[in-house]
């Protein structure tokens, strides 16, 4: 049996310096593809802290937004800065996508090429594997094929993969979706460990219990906007905006033509 994800994480990721990242701003930060409007007029603050989850329809933006604070999308206009730069290179921060791809390789070669091109010395890879393996309970199957985990498990490969890379910050593009509850328990469990050793988590999510369980911060994300944000507390007791009342209550915040993603 392999160390659940509740149990004590290495301590290498248990004390951490301040990111260096953080925090991350979107000034007025458009991102257009042509006519279409991906994120319109952004103004935000993610600051060091307890998860920043993005919340809202499909199609809302939240993962082009994602994506914009990771440094992958470029804004049309306005600026995105990190730690006050907006030349910042993306070396300590990392993303895990709503399907992450598994390399032809075990759980552990997987760990093990992230950890290469993390650039940590050869000498260090295999215990570090197995540190990360530990952390999100794969150990067991270290020499199992990637491609033969569950949606579940890859989903934690794909999180120790990221975290090779000794984030500051970590981005998580649904990263429950399709999951069932004691998978996606898992995944939270492995958030929770994560966000104690000092990594920032910003991560998008359609689950709002989800989003209640794990948020600091809300920005709830309609239209490529950003409607709402602020503590998750505050945004849960009552929504300051009519489309957050509106998504709290369960109703749908319609897209209007093929609107962003």
């Amino acid at each position: 049996m392999g160390r659940a994800p509740g149990q004590r994480a290495p301590d290498r990721l248990i004390v951490r310096a301040v990111a260096s990242d953080l925090p991350i701003e979107f000034s007025c930060a458009c991102v257009h593809v042509g006519a279409a409007r991906l994120l319109d007029d952004v103004s935000l603050t993610i600051n060091a802290g307890p998860p920043t989850v993005l919340i809202g329809p499909n199609g809302a933006g939240k993962t082009t937004l994602l994506r914009a604070a990771m440094g992958l999308v470029a804004p049309t206009s306005g600026r995105i800065s990190w730690g006050g730069s907006d030349r910042t290179p993306p070396t300590k921060r990392a993303i895990v996508f709503q399907r992450p791809a598994m390399l032809r390789r075990s759980a552990a070669g997987n760990v093990l090429y992230a950890l290469a091109v993390a650039g940590t010395p050869q000498a260090e890879r295999r215990q570090r594997t197995s540190e990360l393996l530990r952390l999100v309970g794969l150990e067991g199957l270290a020499r199992r094929a990637a491609r033969r985990l569950s949606g579940g498990e890859q989903q934690r490969l794909a999180l120790a993969r990221a975290l090779a890379r000794s984030p500051d910050v970590l981005f998580l593009d649904e990263p429950t979706a399709s999951l069932d509850p004691a998978a996606t328990k898992a995944i939270e469990d492995i958030i929770r460990r994560v966000t104690a050793a000092g990594v920032k988590i910003v991560m998008a999510t359609h689950d709002l219990g989800e989003a209640r369980r794990l948020a600091g911060q809300i920005v709830l994300i309609h239209l490529g906007r950003v409607v709402e944000s602020g503590p998750a507390d505050t945004f849960f007791a009552g929504p300051g905006s009519d489309e957050g009342k509106r998504f709290v209550a369960g109703e749908l915040l319609v897209q209007a033509g093929g609107g962003p993603r």
